[in-house]
């Protein structure tokens, strides 16, 4: 097996089209193909899902340790030819000035894995020369397979970009990407559009695949790769309840779609069974179900038709009277609020679980790395358990509403340590709040939510 990561000289140099490039033209040659993301980004696993097929996994420096990281990588990459991973931001941009923590450059030595760096060289020629040579030489520790140069505007820059290169750099230059706005991602207010939304057509994919069979040296970069070898983690021991003893109803539409594969795996691995449905399209629950996990997305451009589907609203307010466990996550936790509020003004139903209005803005109003710590017992824990996730939203809620019988069980601090405002709105066994968590960080998150829904099924 031979892999390799994708890090670019700064966030929008080109990554996510190389790395949809890259599986596209690799598959077309007849190889086994695997992909993963650094950071905690659900969009760029998405649309490598497009390409290839199969899940994409995150691996993460902070939220995930070490091991956990090598075992992901190692359990999904085992049956690949070639593994892409994408990097995120620069190549060495982390979570402050001082380290290589949580950079791209700390997970590719993780994984012992070269570096192909993608340089945007918009308005640059012998100036990308000193660039990459700084990149080269930050750190000795760090290994590159070769430099891609995007956004070329000719074939003769191409020419003066590789004549600098072969005077001061070593690592080998293998090819530029002509500037093509037809292969330029959608993006909109949280990063690229999702797949769900704006899914990349077959066409789409040929294209970028024949683009980088032109553009790139293929053949000489993947014989410059290593082979690699893994250790295949030993399998986790069995999960105390039997393999779908619980039915758990997952969210997932183009509204909802934000969910690590990790943790829907986890639930599965503790003994759930779980059941797909659209709150946008579907008008009654799915049947027999023990819970209900409703993750992120973007519930605000899909508000009308979720208002306008009030049979469905009526049913999850019911089983949360009932007691059903319920976890939601930032688009999932806005479903569950009494409305939703767009940037106009305009408002729109919602579930009415929680009494709040989660409100729209035009700036982002939170981001950044989370560990929560429950201070009470929750669904999916007990007093004291740590887990950690990240968020990232351009909603509010409106806390001043009368919070009734709604208790706050997560207390959180943010990557360098420093307080938050206290969150994870739970009244019954229904739990919300902004935070995506990552079952990874702490397993228990999991198995717990399961054996309540277990709970639940065992009092109807």
């Amino acid at each position: 097996m031979k892999g390799l990561v994708i890090a670019g000289t700064k966030s929008g140099s080109g990554k996510t089209t190389l790395a949809l490039g890259l599986l596209a033209a690799f598959l077309k040659r007849g190889l086994r193909v695997a992909s993963f993301k650094v950071g905690p980004d659900f969009i760029d696993p998405g649309h490598h899902a497009s390409v290839t097929g199969i899940a994409g996994y995150n691996l993460d420096g902070w939220m995930l340790s070490k091991d956990y990281n090598l075992k992901c990588f190692a359990q999904h990459s085992r049956k690949a030819d070639i593994v892409v991973v994408e990097g995120v931001m620069g190549l060495f941009d982390g979570y402050d000035g001082k380290s290589e923590a949580g950079s791209t450059a700390q997970m590719a030595k993780w994984l012992n894995l070269p570096v192909l760096l993608i340089v945007d060289a918009r308005s640059m020629a012998r100036s990308a020369a000193a660039l990459v040579q700084g990149f080269e030489r930050f750190d000795r520790e760090v290994t590159f397979a070769g430099v891609v140069f995007n956004n070329l505007g000719s074939q003769r820059h191409w020419e003066y970009l590789k004549e600098a290169l072969e005077e001061n750099v070593d690592m080998p230059c293998l090819g530029g990407i002509i500037r093509n706005e037809s292969i330029r991602l959608p993006e909109r207010h949280l990063g690229l559009v999702t797949r769900e939304d704006s899914p990349l057509s077959a066409d789409q994919i040929d294209c970028l695949a024949e683009l980088l069979e032109e553009s790139l040296q293929l053949d000489q970069l993947l014989e410059k790769l290593p082979e690699i070898s893994i250790a295949i983690p030993s399998p986790q021991p069995e999960g105390k309840i039997p393999p779908g003893r619980v039915r758990i109803g997952v969210a997932r539409d183009r509204a909802f779609c934000f969910y690590y594969p990790d943790n829907l795996e986890m639930l599965k691995f503790c003994g759930a069974e779980l059941i797909y449905f659209s709150p946008v399209a579907d008008r009654i629950l799915p049947e027999k179900l023990d819970g209900l996990y409703l993750g992120g997305g973007y519930p605000e451009l899909a508000a009308g038709e979720l208002a306008e589907n009030e049979e469905i609203r009526q049913q999850i307010l019911q089983k949360s009277h009932e007691g059903m466990p319920i976890f939601s996550e930032c688009g999932g936790f806005m479903y569950l609020c009494r409305e939703i509020c767009g940037t106009d003004g305009e408002r729109f139903p919602m579930v009415g679980c929680f009494p709040f209005q989660a409100r729209m803005y035009d700036r982002l109003k939170s981001l950044g790395y989370r560990e929560i710590t429950l201070s009470n017992p929750a669904v999916i824990g007990d007093t004291g358990l740590r887990a950690r996730g990240h968020e990232f939203h351009y909603s509010e809620i409106d806390t001043e509403i009368e919070k009734s019988d709604i208790e706050t069980v997560f207390t959180v601090t943010e990557r360098a340590g420093l307080k938050k405002p206290s969150t994870g709105y739970q009244i019954r066994r229904t739990l919300g709040s902004y935070i995506h968590l990552h079952f990874g960080s702490q397993p228990e998150v999991g198995k717990r939510f399961v054996e309540n829904c277990l709970i639940y099924q065992q009092e109807r």
